[in-house]
């Protein structure tokens, strides 16, 4: 496969992760391209776990590394694709609580809440 074919396809499922919230930067930058050819393209794509089971595990690395924002956009794209309901992703937070900390669950909270918000609101819900 070429290198264009597989920027296409980590581009394909860089959107289908993120439920088209994330746009691929252009073609250019190193750090951009490795990750679409490499991350997206060949790791994201594997069969053997699914893209919730991925994204499970990465939200558990990335909340006791404490980065807020991050699991955010993990949150957010979790919900909007069904992986997770509002009250499998507070779920989470008792897992982190007991695993990596209460402050780090704690600093999670809010961000956790204002995605359901967000996402309830974008889709057209109530709260």
């Amino acid at each position: 496969m070429s290198d264009s074919e597989r920027r296409q396809r980590g581009e394909e499922m860089l959107k289908e992760v993120y439920a088209g919230d994330v746009v691929a930067p252009p073609p250019g930058n190193a750090f951009a391209d490795t990750m679409l050819e490499q991350l997206f393209a060949e790791i994201w794509t594997r069969e053997e776990l699914s893209i919730r089971d991925r994204r499970l595990l990465i939200m558990g690395i990335i909340a006791e590394k404490g980065e807020p924002m991050t699991f955010g956009f993990q949150a957010k794209a979790a919900l909007k694709r069904g992986e997770l309901t509002p009250d499998q992703l507070r779920e989470t937070l008792l897992m982190v609580a007991n695993y990596a900390g209460y402050p780090r669950a704690a600093a999670l909270l809010g961000i956790v809440e204002q995605t359901i918000a967000a996402v309830a609101k974008e889709q057209g819900e109530a709260g």
